[in-house]
């Protein structure tokens, strides 16, 4: 019976043996972890990395209540660790770099007595170390602008730098600031705050040099002065609202002449302008004219006015920042001239068709009187004895001969006689007696 107890008491033993790892086993995949960095540092400083347990659907499962049943593992190397913290689910280290580089820190939680077992969680991140201050540069202004680094002109921009330094690294160091804010003015200060007013558009980058010394007081580093730098910039978009739209052209104008005009805008550029002809001035209304894209701050327009009265212009324009509008007043009266703009061409068409008429009247003329003499020359031995018919019973003669005449012959001798340049249709016979 004894050897029947046996594989029961060691598979009891066994299950025992697991019960202190089994909620690591059942909370393999249920969790994850978070980590937070106060990186970047410079070389020397401490950096802080802190890893938080979390539920992976967002919280809704509950963690357990007992703390002890998890342990954090980091592995941080080549960095100095300086310190480390644990909390209620989650850890902290603090760690010094000193050299320049990006270096891995991977954490995991296991079970608290079980090293080897299958983690609960793992993560990892990548630290930032550089040589130079770490820090960033502000850009505002009391005008706040809804486009991401744009800014107004004429109005004053406070650039400011903020030191990254959560170890208080810097704390014994002296600071000196080389400003250039991209216009050609350049200052040097011990203020890390400026104030600027900008009177031009478009883009432009302001560059910082920040130069920190201090003296070194570490036994094992020695003493000295050390001195770091860092360099900064940022972009800046300046823009000018509308303060106005100068009109330059004429007030009054005639019927049918173009009129020209340009348009000035008080703003910076790319704008939106549109602009309509009203009989009265009136702010124009949505969907009133076509709005065009000017790329400048001047603009051109044309129109021809073909009735006589009183006008007016109603011009609207925006920018990014804001909008504004413009009226321009013009009287049009009835010119004199434009008759006379149609009657000469007019006058010109006629005289030509005229001339045109009278030519070919003349050259028909002449052409006529060269027939007639040619007709006239008949060197035919009857012609001075058949006198030419009157000129109706010619053409009766030509056209109906066949019909009126009795015999061909006679056809014939009508047509000899009304055609006599033509060769005789006989030879006339003489006979001479000796």
């Amino acid at each position: 019976m004894a050897p029947a107890l046996c594989p029961h008491v060691s598979g009891i033993l066994w299950l025992a043996c697991l019960l202190p790892w089994a909620p690591a086993i059942v909370a393999a995949g249920l969790y994850e972890l978070h980590l937070i960095t106060d990186s970047p540092a410079t070389t020397g400083a401490e950096v802080t990395v802190t890893a938080s347990l979390v539920a992976s659907d967002n919280g809704s499962l509950d963690l357990p209540a007992d703390a002890h049943f998890y342990r954090f593992h980091w592995i941080h190397s080549p960095l100095l660790l300086t310190g480390k913290t644990e909390e209620a689910f989650s850890s902290s280290i603090r760690a010094v770099g000193s050299a320049p580089g990006d270096f891995p820190v991977s954490v995991w939680v296991t079970a608290p007595d079980c090293g080897m077992c299958q983690p609960v969680a793992r993560s990892l991140l990548v630290l930032s170390i550089t040589e130079f201050i770490a820090g960033n540069l502000i850009v505002s202004q009391n005008t706040s602008l809804p486009w991401p680094s744009s800014y107004l002109t004429k109005t004053i921009l406070k650039v400011s730098f903020l030191l990254h330094d959560p170890s208080n690294f810097f704390k014994t160091a002296s600071f000196l600031y080389s400003w250039d804010f991209g216009d050609g003015t350049q200052t040097v200060t011990e203020d890390p705050v400026v104030y600027y007013n900008y009177s031009i558009m478009g883009t432009v980058t302001v560059k910082l040099q920040v130069v920190a010394e201090w003296q070194q007081t570490a036994l094992h580093a020695g003493e000295g002065v050390v001195q770091k730098t860092g360099d900064f910039s940022a972009s800046l978009k300046l823009q000018e609202t509308l303060r106005g739209i100068q009109v330059l052209g004429p007030n009054q104008i005639q019927t049918f002449q173009k009129m020209a005009v340009t348009l000035n805008f008080l703003g910076s550029p790319p704008l939106t302008v549109c602009w309509h002809l009203k009989p009265e001035c009136l702010p124009l209304e949505e969907g009133e004219c076509h709005p065009v894209s000017v790329a400048s701050t001047a603009y051109n327009l044309t129109h021809i006015f073909r009735d006589p009265g009183d006008y007016c212009f109603s011009i609207w324009a925006e920018n990014a920042i804001s909008k504004t509008h413009q009226y321009h007043r013009i009287q049009v009266w009835a010119s004199s001239i434009q008759p006379a703009v149609f009657a000469l061409p007019c006058a010109t068409l006629i005289t030509m068709m005229l001339a045109f008429i009278m030519y070919m009247t003349l050259r028909n003329a002449t052409h006529q009187k060269d027939l007639v003499e040619v007709a006239d020359f008949d060197f035919s031995p009857m012609s001075d004895k058949n006198p030419e018919p009157p000129t109706g019973l010619k053409c009766c003669q030509m056209c109906c001969g066949p019909f009126l005449l009795e015999t061909p012959s006679e056809y014939l001798e009508v047509v000899r006689e009304n055609h006599g340049l033509l060769p005789p249709l006989y030879k006339s016979l003489k006979t001479y007696t000796v």
